[in-house]
């Protein structure tokens, strides 16, 4: 018996799924937190360079507010220009050298004196604390000379994120889902406290590398592992529903952030929540489908009747015949299946690029208008709580869309109207409408980016989900690490950026046809039903047992699928 035929007994999404699901869906939550945090942890503070002699001096006896004392220092110390982007590195990294010398009072004015040479910030700097009161700008003086570095720390946060999606996907096929998922969130709440303290720069950013690597291992194995486990009629809610809790991790990190405006305490209070997911361990089981794959029937019977007492459901005995147990030992000792089997034969070849480039488009497009559009006015908080909301509607509109439309007729649609928005864009007025019209973008993007994971998910066969959706996040990675650069093209011609976006998402829209549609359909099993799901083949009347074999060519070593199915009139 086939696990969707076992799903169909025991309940779909019964009331064991719904418990494990929804404890999994917390970390959806966390790690939207980890992944956006540097927006806040590297908040920009406005600085100029500190005299020692002034440092004091509080100006309570002109009667000054904080602020204000700082402006007059700031001004009396610095070479005072139009502050413009031209110059305003020069009026932040530089001071009159004659300050060192005199006694702080509102009405200093160094071009007063004979010695007007200006010098670096031979003191340090002194920052504006007035939204921040700290961040790691301030922390390790990541300013002037250094003021690249935070941009820097954040591309290598990304490249962490490359390397989570293919180590823990590979390591979950091998060792298993809940051993990987666990090690991965050990790695990021001992990473996340480490963080916090971090002594200087490149600690800070050495260590943010392998939370990131774990922070996307937790995701990927939380997502497999709760879509593993419902039948095929439930599997939009389990593909979305942690996508909602995404965007909630999204919205909170603004909230968090609004009242905790010291770095490392916002550090630590994203980082506590992995307790909880410690709390609820235990009662996560192991992947079935991944036991089954592994010929494990046994311990994948105890996980299917504790699901069915908690259902209240009948089981049919027995579970798996022994046919059923013979053919996975016989599939589990054979060769392990890597990521190279995504690619040795066409079919799952084809499916495996389209699904790539679909997965880089998506997160091009994602954080390309994510970046260019949040300034909507409002402050930093308002602006990063808004940017999260909006993809709250569009994952909930995608739930029904995909469960009516089909998942590639809804992601075609949510592509390409996301693709013409962002042409839109070009020939729209700065202002209202144009954000508006780019929000739209986001929204459209948002959608398809939920449908992609569930839409891969289905399509890849068991024994290579996992390092399936973990080599096309990792093409979302790079892309993640591309968009900022694309970005830059407007200095070439102002559109090209969204020119750019909106070409590659109805390229990658278009493409999406090309995929076969998994709605209601039974999962793959095998890497064979993995090939032949979707095509013509599939229908065919087999009067024997379909063998997968591997080959081994004695000459090269190397490893070839052969799919051999015998029918009355031979071979199909």
């Amino acid at each position: 018996m086939k696990f969707d035929d076992i799903l169909g007994e025991i309940g779909e999404f019964g009331l064991y799924q719904k418990l494990v699901y929804y404890a999994l869906c917390i970390n959806g939550a966390t790690v939207a937190c980890h992944m956006l945090a540097q927006v806040f942890l590297a908040g920009h503070m406005s600085h100029s360079c500190k005299v020692a002699g002034w440092e004091n001096e509080d100006c309570s006896r002109w009667g000054y507010t904080a602020e204000q004392c700082m402006e007059a220092k700031r001004n009396a110390s610095s070479l005072r220009l139009n502050y413009t982007e031209e110059d305003g590195n020069i009026y932040q990294c530089s001071k009159y050298a004659i300050a060192d010398k005199l006694d702080f009072h509102p009405g200093l004015d160094p071009e007063n004196y004979n010695d007007t040479d200006l010098i670096g910030c031979n003191d340090g700097w002194v920052y504006d604390t007035s939204q921040y009161k700290s961040s790691i700008i301030s922390e390790f003086d990541l300013v002037c000379n250094y003021g690249d570095r935070d941009s820097l720390a954040q591309s290598l946060f990304f490249a962490g994120v490359l390397i989570g999606s293919v180590l823990y996907g590979g390591l979950s096929d091998i060792f298993g889902r809940r051993k990987v998922l666990f090690v991965a969130l050990v790695v990021q709440f001992g990473c996340g406290l480490a963080v916090a303290f971090s002594p200087n720069y490149w600690f800070y950013t050495i260590v943010r590398i392998v939370l990131a690597s774990a922070n996307m291992g937790v995701f990927l194995l939380a997502f497999v592992i709760g879509t593993e486990f419902v039948g095929p009629s439930k599997r939009v809610i389990a593909g979305i529903v942690i996508m909602l809790f995404f965007s909630v991790g999204y919205m909170l990190l603004a909230v968090f952030a609004y009242f905790i405006r010291d770095w490392w305490i916002l550090q630590l209070v994203i980082t506590a929540p992995i307790l909880l997911m410690f709390a609820l361990f235990p009662f996560i089981p192991e992947s079935v489908r991944w036991l089954i794959s592994k010929g494990r029937t046994e311990e994948a019977t105890r996980i299917i009747k504790k699901a069915a007492d908690v259902n209240k459901a009948k089981l049919p005995e027995p579970i798996f015949t022994q046919e059923d147990v013979k053919e996975q030992e016989t599939a589990a000792s054979g060769p392990q299946a890597t990521a190279l089997d995504l690619f040795r034969t066409p079919n799952l070849r084809i499916r495996t690029l389209n699904l790539m480039f679909n997965w880089f488009v998506n997160t091009m497009v994602y954080y390309g208008l994510s970046l260019s559009t949040s300034d909507l006015g409002v402050n930093v908080y308002i602006a990063f709580f808004i940017s999260g909301a909006v993809e709250f509607p569009a994952y909930l509109s995608c739930i029904f869309a995909i469960e009516y439309i089909g998942r590639k007729w809804s992601m075609f649609g949510y592509m390409v109207g996301g693709g013409i928005a962002c042409l839109l864009t070009i020939f729209t007025p700065i202002g209202p409408w144009r954000t508006t019209v780019a929000m739209i973008g986001k929204f459209g993007i948002s959608a398809s980016f939920a449908i992609v994971y569930v839409f891969s998910a289905e399509i890849f066969p068991t024994p290579v989900r996992s390092v399936g959706i973990g080599i096309c996040s990792m093409s979302a990675r790079i892309a993640g690490i591309l968009a900022p650069i694309i970005l830059l093209l407007d200095k070439t011609w102002k559109p090209l950026p969204v020119l750019v976006f909106g070409v590659l998402s109805i390229a990658a829209g278009v493409l999406v046809l090309l995929l076969p549609e998994t709605r209601g359909e039974q999962l793959p099993e095998t890497l064979e039903e993995g090939e032949l799901f979707g095509t013509k083949e599939k229908e065919y009347e087999i009067t024997t047992e379909p063998k997968f074999q591997y080959k081994k060519d004695a000459e090269s070593g190397v490893i070839n699928n052969a799919f051999d199915r015998e029918t009355e009139n031979g071979k199909v």
